[in-house]
């Protein structure tokens, strides 16, 4: 049976640390694919300051040349909110025998079950947390932990005071932000 990965988000911008946990994921867990998916307007976040063109683009530059990891734009293709039951419904209606799993950020944990049918997805998928806080866990998730002290909060914010974000984010997404001025305007 094949294992998927869907690895769902802003990716506003996409870095290294979204980078090192993904790949940490795949090898941990044994995954076929790991897919990134950009969320064009998720209902519990903030709105993404770039643009979803840009978050794509920027999300196949850093995937290039990547073994096992790759982006799928279903969620761009919809009309907002991004509900990730109907991701996952998707996915699993074109891989029927595939096993899914979801990752989802350490910080995203709390309001999992405020989720768009949430029961229906726990069927669906098996959740995995991605932790760069190395805390100690405080549900029965699996998890994938890597101390990582890279934001996009913090890129956002960097940019906009016009500091470096060399070795945050891999040099093709830094040259995207840079050509198309990103991430110029302070950024919350």
């Amino acid at each position: 049976m094949k294992k998927i990965g869907i690895y769902g988000g802003t990716f506003d911008p996409i870095h290294h640390g979204h980078l090192i946990l993904a790949r940490e994921a795949r090898e941990k867990l044994g995954l076929d694919r790991l897919i990134f998916v950009p969320a064009r307007n998720a209902p519990h976040k903030q709105a993404p300051l770039a643009s979803a063109e840009m978050r794509l683009s920027m999300l196949q530059a850093a995937l290039e040349g990547e073994t096992g990891l790759e982006v799928d734009d279903c969620e761009l293709r919809r009309p907002p909110p991004s509900y990730t039951i109907d991701t996952v419904e998707q996915f699993a209606a074109r891989s029927p025998d595939a096993e899914l799993f979801y990752l989802v950020g350490e910080d995203n944990l709390s309001g999992l079950p405020g989720w768009r049918e949430f029961d229906r997805l726990q069927k669906l998928v098996r959740f995995v947390v991605l932790d760069r806080s190395g805390a100690e866990p405080a549900h029965d998730y699996p998890v994938v932990a890597r101390k990582i002290d890279i934001s996009a909060t913090d890129i956002r914010k960097r940019v906009a005071s016009g500091r470096s974000i060399r070795y945050l984010v891999p040099q093709n997404v830094e040259e995207i932000i840079r050509r198309n001025h990103l991430y110029r305007e302070a950024a919350p």
